[in-house]
């Protein structure tokens, strides 16, 4: 609009009247965009974690999932209770109501529920932390093979995938830690079962991202100036493929450890003397109607904990396609 206290005159041009009505600044306009300083454009990743700092829902598991990492690696800071310590059961307070000094009360065996369901926090963690990158690592290695040579190479290993994701998940690693049960550690049991059954989907994401990469221009420039194969995987289709995976892989996390509590729960997965969510709510359901108290506190830091990382998977997804934005 033209402004009205200015005079148009003969000498001056009419455009030279016009002004904004409001002025942006152009850092503040490059920082709307998603722009780096000094005018550079923002990569991906940058972009999707400017994002992700406004998403509350992000925060929030980022916040829960600190948390937890904090309690599985230093239990100490959060109780002074061992519950490794024989001494620290008493068969005669078992199913003791919550207290001062043992604030979720105590399980059938007299020990205290807050400091076992404190340090069953690291073994489920552990569990779905290395089984999500196991499964990561070499569904994600296969896919990009698969996807980039293509023929025989893509055909074999996409039946053998088809074999695998045949077998349910859950099913399965229940026949492979109950056959080799005491043969070996059972929280390693435990990573190596889910991994076996789980890195096929992964496979699947990183071959399909991997076969759509492949058609671009960069791609093409990159074998006209002479790159090789393992060049051209790694340097230019592994970055620009690697967006899904991370995002599948932070939801399964998430259902990983309930993997494990299932696993746990029938008897086939971590063992005493360790500790564990799903253990500890096997150990608890025989007098739930009795003392339910010993089964819902693990419970509910399971429940948490899975949703917690189902929703940082959800708000990543959201931030790195721009599809959904």
């Amino acid at each position: 609009m033209s402004n009205p206290t200015q005079p148009v005159g003969p000498g001056l041009p009419e455009t030279q009247t016009m002004v904004t009505d409001q002025v942006v600044p152009p850092a503040q306009e490059g920082q709307r965009k998603g722009k780096q300083k000094g005018g550079k454009p923002a990569s991906l990743w940058t972009d999707a974690w400017y994002d992700l700092r406004r998403r509350p829902m992000f925060i929030l598991s980022l916040i829960i999932i600190a948390v937890l990492l904090v309690m599985s690696f230093w239990p100490s800071l959060f109780t002074s209770i061992d519950p490794f310590n024989a001494r620290t059961c008493d068969l005669s307070t078992a199913r003791q109501l919550p207290s001062a000094g043992h604030m979720f009360g105590k399980d059938n065996l007299g020990c205290d529920v807050y400091a076992r369901t404190i340090y069953g926090a690291r073994n489920s963690i552990v569990i779905g932390v290395f089984t999500t990158l196991i499964t990561a690592l070499l569904g994600g290695l296969l896919g990009i093979i698969s996807g980039y040579f293509s023929g025989a190479i893509d055909v074999i290993s996409s039946r053998v995938t088809e074999i695998f994701f045949a077998i349910p998940p859950i099913l399965g690693a229940l026949l492979i830690a109950a056959t080799f049960r005491g043969r070996a550690n059972s929280i390693m049991l435990v990573i190596l079962a889910l991994a076996l059954l789980g890195w096929p989907m992964t496979f699947r994401i990183m071959r399909a991202a991997v076969i759509t990469a492949k058609s671009q221009d960069f791609v093409v420039a990159a074998k006209a100036l002479g790159a090789g194969a393992g060049r051209i995987m790694f340097r230019h289709l592994l970055p620009n493929s690697l967006a899904p995976v991370i995002v599948v892989s932070t939801i399964n996390l998430g259902g990983f450890i309930a993997a494990e509590a299932a696993l746990s729960f029938l008897g086939v997965g971590v063992q005493s003397p360790d500790i564990s969510w799903g253990l500890m709510i096997a150990d608890a359901r025989n007098r739930f109607l009795d003392a339910p108290l010993p089964l819902v506190f693990p419970a509910v830091f399971l429940s948490i904990t899975v949703l917690a990382f189902i929703m940082m998977g959800d708000a990543v997804r959201d931030a790195l396609d721009p599809k959904l934005r």
